[in-house]
């Protein structure tokens, strides 16, 4: 793919995404049937993504579930686990190969994940997942946590109450 050909991909991708995040619909939707009584809202995220825009893509959305949330006088409190290729796009030293491919969309989830963090989510790293596609652990963001298994991990925020909401 040629460099130009991948900037204006993203560059249209980033278009894409400024209209799905800041365009105000005619009519004012909103949560209120399924947030009738609820306080706080508890999701862990399953992220196994084998795409580094879709990724990025996703990550923006949950940033903008939060305000969502907030928005709507919920308190958002939600967990972050990746699993499976997408350990592959937060490393702090990808593959070479990846890197240049996906330099913007890499660097773009860099900003995502200490976006999160920001907002105080906590965000997990299958260490697993970091051996089968060769991620070392100490290439992880120090926003971020590597867990022995995020499968243990889901199942353990699922019996905390924390409901489960998959992204592949």
């Amino acid at each position: 793919m040629s460099r130009l050909t991948q900037r204006l991909g993203a560059l249209l991708h980033l278009i894409g995404l400024f209209a799905l995040l800041h365009l105000t619909p005619a009519h004012s939707f909103d949560d209120s049937a399924a947030l009738k009584g609820v306080t706080q809202g508890q999701g862990v995220f399953l992220l196994d993504i084998a795409e580094p825009q879709k990724l990025d893509l996703y990550l923006k959305i949950i940033q903008g579930t939060h305000a969502g949330m907030l928005k709507q006088g919920v308190k958002p409190d939600f967990v972050l686990v990746y699993i499976g290729p997408s350990v592959r796009f937060i490393s702090s030293h990808p593959e070479d190969e990846l890197a240049m491919e996906h330099e913007e969309t890499l660097a773009s989830i860099q900003q995502s994940i200490q976006a999160l963090a920001d907002l105080g989510v906590r965000q997990e790293v299958c260490t697993i997942a970091n051996r089968v596609f060769q991620v070392d652990d100490a290439s992880i963001p120090p926003a971020m946590t590597v867990v022995a298994d995020g499968f243990v991990s889901l199942i353990g925020w699922q019996s905390q109450g924390y409901h489960l909401v998959p992204i592949y």
